[in-house]
């Protein structure tokens, strides 16, 4: 592949969506897939599929179709699912604590390894098998387990401030549940998670009688 190629994002968005029915495939033991019968199964018409694929050159054959164990191979090692990453999560509010719950055991590559929070009576804690430490310990913690992104589920008055701490420290990225949006510096990035919005778009999309399926 070559990596001087901007990957659009709305394709890295369907990389995983793809991986995950590639698994299922080969789990079932299937050796081939077309992208008519891929499209079928994610809900993402042939042609975007072909042509999400094609940024990263030729990965099937006209008339055979893609290589199973080959495309979810190579998926594996572009989405990095071949190694674990380790997050931490900073607010073990109801959300908070949603997230240590599930902590993504459906992503065998992903984990919560550090929760973080200013309340003294969750500071210390396991919660959900995570440890909670103290915000005084945030900068440490980060550095001793090389924790380069954060999930971020704090009270939006103070998500500035942490924000610029999480910066100072080194962070790559942010999954950020506040309303508030973030000017960072080059090298960071913040995927911005508000729900009250999707369900609004949702609710939109059914009283309009509108097809507003996420491909």
């Amino acid at each position: 592949m070559d990596k001087s190629r901007e990957i659009p994002r709305a394709t890295a968005l369907r990389l995983p969506i793809y991986r995950r029915y590639l698994s299922y495939l080969q789990n079932a033991g299937k050796k081939r897939v077309s992208s008519t019968e891929l499209s079928d199964a994610v809900k993402v018409d042939s042609a975007t599929i072909r042509r999400d694929f094609s940024y990263f050159g030729a990965l099937g054959k006209r008339g055979y179709g893609y290589d199973v164990d080959y495309l979810l191979d190579f998926l594996t090692k572009i989405l990095n699912q071949d190694r674990l990453t380790s997050v931490g999560l900073i607010g073990v509010g109801n959300l908070g604590h949603a997230l240590l719950n599930y902590n993504f055991r459906k992503n065998s590559n992903v984990r919560i390894g550090a929760a973080f929070d200013v309340n003294p009576e969750i500071a210390g804690t396991i919660q959900s098998g995570i440890p909670v430490y103290s915000m005084d310990e945030l900068e440490e913690q980060m550095e001793q387990q090389a924790i380069e992104i954060m999930i971020l589920t704090i009270p939006e008055q103070h998500a500035d401030d942490v924000v610029d701490r999480l910066i100072q420290a080194g962070i790559k990225g942010i999954l950020n549940f506040t309303p508030l949006r973030f000017e960072v510096p080059h090298g960071v990035r913040v995927q911005n998670v508000d729900l009250t919005n999707e369900l609004q778009t949702l609710i939109y999309f059914i009283d309009s009688n509108i097809d507003g399926g996420d491909n």
